[in-house]
């Protein structure tokens, strides 16, 4: 990294502290674990806004600053150290924003990017099924065309805040075909709740992030085909390398790791000391990939199997994290103990968000024959 790139990732750095410092002053406002997905706060996300720290990479010309991909992980490296809620922005500004750079019509792109940046439209990701989560590839959920757009119909599970999205990206069957790779699309839809019914589902923290979405003749304009019809599927795996290479996936229990770091040096914490110092070797090198993948991305490249390699390490980093500090559990007026409480029983999604061990082994492979 260049000095001038130092500087200025220092400076955003700087700026990201000061916007996360400035709201947790009031009270009532805390870090979480996980933030990305549990830190639902717009008005945070709003504030972030403000000081032009959304769309980082994005071109000037719709409202984005122009920089780097590096740069942009200065910031979401400060957001996820700190747990600072940020779910209202993230899957919009992370994976939405830029597809619709590289895919969307010039229409989409003038009517939904300064929307996301202003974190007036807030997406959720549609893609997973009952049948269809690790093996994307076997959704069903139907758009078939009609005057002036398509017809979306089917069902999704597991979708992240869609009872508080204004838009849904959804992965749909365009038409059938040979193999199930082939025939899928890629669609930008308004949440229509005249065509659109959200069912929560509860997980055991009895929180409320995540839903059953059905799909009823749910009508989405020609404009909002992103990409070509029928190339959903390259086009979405070139996609996850935005969600599977990002800070997010070794970082979201960092809080965690801290409290940990809290506990070094004591008197007979020699075998913890040994165990910490393992983690922080890992975590340096989860970092170093993280930047490899946001120098590919600012290459023009699909990092693909950098980030799916970045994934499947930086869980099983999440995952030692918490196993580490259950060794020596967090005292019950900590004000970890029920970031840790929660973290346990959200440990068994991380490896199967965003792929499971081994989609992401097969991807790596599949990657590695190619090059």
């Amino acid at each position: 990294m260049s000095t001038t790139t130092a500087g200025a990732s220092a400076d955003l750095r700087g700026r990201a502290r000061q916007v996360i410092a400035s709201w947790f002053e009031a009270p009532a406002h805390r870090p979480v674990a996980d933030a990305w997905l549990r830190g639902f706060e717009p008005e945070f996300s709003r504030s972030l806004a403000r000081e032009g720290l959304l769309g980082l990479s994005w071109p000037t010309e719709y409202g984005g600053a122009g920089r780097s991909n590096v740069d942009r992980l200065a910031v979401t490296e400060e957001l996820l150290r700190a747990g600072a809620p940020s779910a209202a922005h993230w899957s919009s500004e992370r994976q939405i924003g830029p597809a619709l750079l590289r895919l969307g019509t010039p229409e989409a792109k003038e009517e939904l990017l300064p929307r996301i940046l202003s974190v007036d439209a807030i997406f959720c990701l549609g893609m997973s099924e009952r049948g269809a989560g690790s093996d994307l590839a076997a959704v069903e959920t139907t758009a078939t065309r009609v005057g002036g757009g398509w017809l979306i119909n089917g069902t999704k599970m597991w979708t992240g805040h869609a009872h508080r999205a204004t838009h849904a990206y959804v992965l749909a069957r365009t038409s059938r075909e040979e193999r199930k790779h082939q025939g899928l699309s890629e669609f930008l839809v308004d949440m229509d709740p005249s065509t659109i019914t959200v069912t929560p589902i509860i997980n055991l923290l009895g929180e409320h992030r995540f839903n059953r979405v059905d799909f009823t003749d749910a009508f989405v304009p020609d404009h909002r085909l992103l990409g070509e019809e029928g190339n959903g599927w390259r086009q979405v795996v070139e996609q996850l390398s935005f969600e599977r290479g990002g800070s997010e996936r070794y970082l979201s229990s960092y809080i965690l790791f801290s409290e940990l770091l809290r506990r070094a040096g004591g008197e007979g914490s020699g075998a913890l000391d040994h165990l910490i110092g393992g983690l922080t070797q890992r975590l340096a090198v989860l970092r170093r990939l993280g930047h490899d993948v946001a120098r590919m991305l600012d290459a023009g490249g699909a990092p693909i199997k950098e980030a799916a390699a970045l994934k499947l390490l930086g869980n099983q980093f999440e995952v030692d994290v918490i196993e580490a500090l259950r060794r020596c559990p967090v005292p019950e007026d900590s004000r970890r103990s029920s970031d840790f409480a929660a973290s346990v029983q959200s440990s068994p999604g991380f490896e199967l968000r965003g792929g499971s061990v081994e989609v992401l082994l097969s991807i790596i492979a599949r990657e590695e024959a190619r090059s």
